[in-house]
C-alpha cells in the first residue's frame, strides 16, 4: 500500500480557516503530523490572498477620445473623456466592493494612471505606483494616424504595424511584439516577486494586456478584444508560472456602456 497525503482544514476567524498538511504511512492507523497550522485568508478578505502566488487584476484604462476616433495612440499622452472618467469611476467603485487590495500600479500614462487614481482612492490606497514597462507599445510613426489612413499617410510604418513577424520593429521608434512582449511581461513578474501572498491591481493598456494573455497561455488562441476597464485577473507563482482566473469581465460597464469595437484593445493595440 501506498502512503497517504492528506491535508486537514479548520475554522480560524472570519475569513480565515487553517490547514495541515499531514503524512500517512501505509502501515500506520493515525496520520503523522509533518507540517505546521498555516492560516489561508480567503481570497477577498483582505488584501492577501494566502497562496504561494500574486494575484494581479489587471485592468485597461477607460476610453480616449482617440479611442472613439480609432486614433493610434501608443506612447502619445492622451487624457480620458468623459466617458472613461466614468467608465473609471464604476469599474473603482467594484474593486472597492469585491476585494482588498494591497496596492495599486500603473503605466505613467495619463489615461492609465488617471484611471488607476481612481482606483486607488476607492480602495484606501494612498499611492499609484507608476512603472514605464506598464505602457502601451510604442507605435513609431504610425502614433496620431487615425488608423484607416495609415496605410497611406505612412505605409512603411502600417505594412511593419502588419506584419506576422514579432521581431518587426515599427518605423520612427516603433517597438517590435517581441520586444513589448518582454517589457511588460518582465514588469508583472517584478511586481508579481514583491506581492507572494497579496492581491494587486495593475492598470495598463490593450496591446500590453494582450501580450500577459500571450504569457500565460502561449499555445491558446487568441484572447479577443479588451475593453476598456475591462476586468482580467492573473496568479503569478515561482517568478514564471502563470494561470488566468478572469478574463475580459465588464460586467460593471452593463448600465455605463463602453466602445465595443474595442479600438485599442485589438489587434489596433495603441
Amino acid at each position: 500500500m501506498q502512503a497517504s497525503k492528506l491535508v486537514f482544514l479548520r475554522a480560524h476567524s472570519a475569513g480565515q480557516v487553517q490547514y495541515r498538511r499531514c503524512f500517512a504511512p501505509a502501515s500506520a492507523k493515525h496520520p503523522t503530523h509533518t507540517h505546521p497550522w498555516r492560516t489561508l485568508i480567503i481570497p477577498g478578505s483582505s488584501g492577501t490572498v494566502g497562496l504561494a502566488c500574486a494575484e494581479i487584476i489587471v485592468v485597461r484604462h477607460g476610453e480616449t477620445v482617440w479611442n472613439v476616433d480609432g486614433r493610434i495612440q501608443g506612447h502619445i499622452d492622451v487624457e480620458l473623456n468623459d466617458v472613461g472618467r466614468e467608465q473609471a469611476a464604476v469599474v473603482a467603485d467594484r474593486l472597492s466592493r469585491e476585494f482588498k487590495v494591497s496596492a495599486v500600479y500603473s503605466s505613467d500614462l495619463k489615461r492609465a494612471s488617471e484611471t488607476a487614481e481612481k482606483i486607488a482612492a476607492s480602495c484606501g490606497i494612498a499611492e499609484v505606483i507608476k512603472d514605464p514597462d506598464l505602457r502601451e507599445r510604442h507605435l513609431g510613426d504610425l502614433q496620431g494616424l487615425v488608423l484607416r489612413e495609415a496605410a497611406k499617410l505612412s505605409d512603411a510604418a502600417y505594412r511593419a504595424f502588419k506584419s506576422h513577424r514579432t521581431n518587426q520593429d515599427i518605423p520612427g521608434g516603433g517597438e517590435s511584439l517581441d520586444k513589448l512582449y518582454k517589457r511588460c511581461t518582465s514588469s508583472l513578474e517584478r511586481i508579481a516577486a514583491k506581492h507572494t501572498g497579496e492581491r494587486v491591481v495593475v492598470v495598463t493598456h490593450g496591446g500590453v494586456i494582450r501580450e500577459l494573455y500571450q504569457r500565460a497561455c502561449p499555445n491558446g488562441k487568441s484572447g479577443g478584444r479588451v475593453l476598456n476597464t475591462s476586468i482580467n485577473i492573473f496568479h503569478i507563482s515561482d517568478g514564471d508560472r502563470w494561470t488566468i482566473k478572469t478574463w475580459g469581465d465588464v460586467s460593471h460597464l452593463n448600465e455605463t456602456g463602453y466602445l465595443k469595437s474595442g479600438f485599442g484593445g485589438d489587434k489596433t493595440s495603441g
